[in-house]
């Protein structure tokens, strides 16, 4: 009978060749015990197979609840990025940015819920928050990703949502000297909306592994390239007021987008094992990651422009309160040529180092240091007709609801002769150097984070009885995370004329066929900014909430922890698990600025806060083993997520009014919080897992979290007489800031099914399906009494469905993936973050391959092939105002992604 006990876990991740240090401290065998039993049937297949056994392996050994995906071969996991993989698991679903899987939400609750780790240690990101984006992780250097849905004592980067574990290769139980090549070309169906973009681009990879010093020295080099395009047309609408009882069109800003995504990532993994008792691995992580997009389109006022941008709205046809065709009366617009740049860096570096000491002891070091930094360029440049509002020749624009979420338009003027549209504010929407002399607009915005780790830890092993090891250690985490939210207000240097686009600048025009309007005028806007055409006024100086944007916040998390292994029986059936403690004590501070306009001046004040706190953080995982390969697991524990580290600045922005109204106070003003507490939830699982065969099984989990907080923005007190104490009235004032309110609930059930058609008849061999899905339901308050709130990323339903085939050599794959919907976090202006509602999608992929190994000829052995289709049915990206899903917000259309490539491995 198949025994569930943790040894198998270890044995599972050498056979795979995986690292194993931070989340398999459990797991602790002899190398003698580990190569004894390297015959285990799971790598006796190949491809996508391979890649199943192995994932499941590790699911069924696990003391936790997890999931996992595991690489078909070296350089190979099964999709073309990590997001990708891990939105086909059970309970995980992705949210696209610009076409591709860039963040994740696991059992409803969405990425700030959510920790990523690389090789058991928790990573900076270069986002204003938490989440890593995983499109940052080529996917070719990675060997497997585990999902940890419950957590133990030893697990450092706990997340209520769940924890993410990225994980290398390790080069010393890979066991041979590989070296594996890897090309691609991909090409997007859309072809390059804009002239100066292509629509063609590629991937590779190159990996390399050997061992030295009779297999003492174990080394695996990596590197991979990627240069992909991505084409999107997208309608986005400003939002729909009210005209005569009806929703109607209160603005416009539909545009193409062409983006350049350059990716290098390197891998260097260096592994000394000079004998049983003894390994010391050192592995460095490092991606450079670049996003060039080039947005042309026009901006349209709708009703909201009535009177400064149009002569109103004349509605023809009404559907159920809704304008749905109209015209727009003496219209004028703007012709925005704008780009946007994101420079990101990642650094990982760790070292870990295990000793046995003997039979019972063995201890364990971790060093580790985690960095990365992003700088943004987003550039507005602007064009028109004329200078500021009501000047310059108008349109008559007829607009029509296309019934998916968009809106067709006629015109009559052409918006690509540049006699006609010229650089310059069209609108009067800033006044930095005098009346309308906002030309354009230009955010630098830079974030810096950098994580710093220690863990020392030790494992006593039993010789007998029901406890098996009694795990025990300290882990010390100091992170200190930046932001510099830089904005330029843009001017002409001849304002305030009119300029025509020099000859140098401008490109054939842009098509904006696809919602009616023609074509455009296009130009290098940011080649004519980087020649000096353009005066630049810091917003910081004038813009109150700009000032307040920029913060710096650290944290020191000191963590003591224990963790008993069991292994037992309980009335005959085989009972393994843990149960632990983590005691949390964590130390945080933000340095920031208290701000008030002056006279048309902003006025600054330096402040630092913070705060301290301790949580105590019980777990316990069973799992039973009530029949020959069925196990049932339960699991409870308190966890928490840390705050959004973008909430926990110190900024204060704030009015003072000597006399207020009665019953108003003197101050008033908006805040960040730096002694917000992070979300804490307790939560309970229980699931079914029957292994049926090894490359099936079928699970069914339920699982309930009772959050004992949520972060809202309320009004609190603020004593603001410790900063200005020379002001009259009363120094405690009135601000609205996040802070830790009532909590609420997530629950839900999943259910997953592996099959091999081979089970069931030999001509069936090779076929497979894997199916999953969940249903998730919240409920959520600010008070007891308030209305439940929703929670970003929760979408009550997914699913996910596979079918493969492979055999003799060929492989052939179709996947899709389904998200109800939910309230997704986008960009809005300025590049800021803000949540929005987002329809339901399903995003179909497939793969057909070759693996010349298995064709009988010599020369090509090692040689495959492979062609790939994302977004096969070309779903698009949709995001909505309130309840009503004609009012969408961004209606978005990237195309489809062909992938041709080769694999060569000797």
């Amino acid at each position: 009978m198949f025994q569930f006990k943790p040894n198998l876990l270890t044995l599972a991740l050498l056979t795979a060749g995986v690292s194993v240090q931070g989340f398999a401290a459990d797991a602790v065998e002899t190398e003698n015990q580990a190569q004894a039993e390297q015959s285990i049937e799971v790598i006796e297949v190949t491809g996508i197979r391979r890649s199943l056994q192995e994932s499941q392996s590790l699911k069924m050994s696990s003391s936790s609840v997890v999931e996992a995906i595991s690489a078909e071969d070296i350089g190979k996991l099964p999709d073309v990025s990590i997001a990708e993989s891990l939105a086909r698991l059970p309970g995980v679903a992705a949210q696209r940015l610009d076409g591709r899987a860039n963040v994740i939400s696991i059992r409803g609750l969405g990425p700030d819920f959510t920790t990523a780790t690389l090789n058991g240690r928790e990573q900076a990101s270069v986002n204003d928050n938490r989440g890593v984006e995983f499109d940052q992780y080529p996917s070719e250097l990675l060997n497997r990703v585990v999902v940890y849905k419950t957590p133990d004592a030893s697990v450092m980067a706990q997340a209520i949502g769940g924890t993410v574990d990225m994980q290398t290769i390790s080069p010393l139980i890979h066991g041979e000297q590989t070296v594996a090549v890897s090309l691609r070309g991909e090409m997007n169906d859309l072809g390059a909306l804009n002239s100066d973009s292509t629509d063609k681009g590629y991937r590779s990879s190159i990996s390399y592994i050997d061992q030295f010093a009779d297999d003492t020295i174990g080394i695996a080099l990596g590197y991979a390239r990627m240069q992909s395009p991505n084409q999107e047309e997208r309608w986005q609408a400003w939002g729909y007021p009210e005209l005569d009882g009806n929703k109607v069109l209160g603005g416009a800003k539909p545009f193409v987008r062409s983006s350049e995504l350059e990716r290098d990532g390197v891998l260097a993994v260096l592994e000394y094992q000079p004998n049983d008792s003894f390994k010391s691995v050192v592995d460095v992580y490092y991606t450079k990651f670049k996003d060039e997009q080039r947005l042309r389109g026009i901006e349209i006022p709708g009703q909201w422009g009535n009177d400064w941008g149009n002569a109103g709205i004349s509605a023809l046809e009404t559907q159920d309160g809704l304008v749905t065709k109209g015209v727009i009366n003496d219209a004028a617009v703007i012709v925005r040529n704008d780009i946007n740049v994101r420079d990101a860096e990642s650094l990982s570096i760790g070292w870990n180092n295990k000793y046995i000491i003997n039979d019972n002891w063995n201890v364990e070091a971790d060093i580790a240091l985690s960095k990365a930094s992003r700088t943004d360029l987003g550039m507005e440049s602007y064009a028109g007709t004329g200078r500021g509002n009501n000047n310059g020749a108008t349109d008559t624009l007829g607009f029509e609801y296309d019934g998916k979420g968009g809106y067709d338009f006629t015109h009559n003027l052409d918006y690509s002769d540049p006699d006609l549209i010229k650089l310059g504010g069209a609108f009067s929407w800033g006044d930095p150097m005098g009346p309308s002399s906002q030309d354009g607009f230009i955010n630098k915005p830079e974030i810096d984070d950098e994580l710093k780790s220690l863990r020392l830890a030790a494992e006593y092993i039993f010789d007998d009885g029901a406890v098996r090891s009694i795990q025990f250690g300290v882990n010390r985490t100091d992170r200190e995370k930046s932001k510099r939210d830089n904005g330029y207000y843009l001017t002409l240097k001849g304002y305030p004329d009119m300029l025509t686009v020099p000859d140098k600048y401008l490109l054939d025009p842009t098509s904006l066929d696809f919602f009616g309007m023609g074509d455009m005028l296009s130009y290098d806007s940011l080649a004519f900014y980087n020649d000096g055409n353009y005066i630049e006024t810091n917003a910081d100086s004038v813009d109150l909430g700009r000032a307040t944007n920029s913060w710096d916040v650290s944290e020191e998390v000191t963590t003591a922890f224990v963790k008993v292994n069991l292994e037992t029986e309980l009335y005959d059936i085989p009972v393994t698990g843990n149960v632990g403690l983590q005691a949390v004590y964590t130390d945080q501070s933000s340095n920031g600025t208290v701000a008030t306009i002056d006279s048309g001046t902003v006025v600054k004040t330096p402040i630092t806060a913070g705060d301290t706190y301790t949580e105590w953080l019980p777990s316990i995982n069973l799992g039973f083993e009530v029949a020959e390969n069925q196990m049932i697991r339960v699991a409870a524990a308190r966890t928490l997520t840390r705050a959004r580290m973008d909430k926990m600045n110190a900024n204060v922005n704030f009015s003072y009014e000597e006399n207020p109204t009665q019953g108003n106070p003197n101050w008033t003003g908006g805040a960040g919080n730096p002694s917000l507490r992070p979300w804490l939830a307790r939560q309970y699982d229980i699931s079914y897992e029957n292994y049926f065969s090894d490359q099936g099984y079928f699970a069914l989990a339920v699982f309930y979290k009772d959050l004992e907080n949520y972060v809202y923005d309320q009004k609190s007190d603020f004593n603001f007489g410790e900063l200005f104490p020379e002001q009259p009235g009363n120094p405690v004032g009135r601000v609205t800031q996040p802070q830790n309110g009532q909590g609420g609930y997530v629950r839900g059930i999943e259910a997953s099914l592996s099959l091999d058609f081979g089970l069931f008849a030999d001509s069936l061999e090779g076929l497979g399906t894997i199916l999953s899905g969940t249903y998730n339901d919240s409920e959520v308050k600010e008070t007891p009494d308030s209305d439940p709130t929703t929670l970003p990323g929760l979408s009550e339903k997914t699913f996910n469905a596979t079918v493969y085939y492979e055999n003799a050599g060929f492989s052939a794959r179709i996947s899709s993936r389904y998200r109800s919907d939910f309230l997704g976090e986008v960009t809005e202006i300025s590049l800021k973050r803000t949540n929005v509602n987002i329809k339901a999608e399903t995003v179909v992929d497939a793969q057909i391959g070759y693996d010349f190994s298995e064709s009988g000829i010599d020369a090509l052995y090692g040689l495959s092939v492979l062609f790939q289709v994302n977004n096969l049915t070309n779903e698009p990206f949709t995001s909505y105002f309130g309840d009503d899903k004609r009012e969408v917000r961004d209606f978005q259309n990237y195309g489809r992604n062909y992938m041709l490539g080769l694999n060569y491995k000797f």
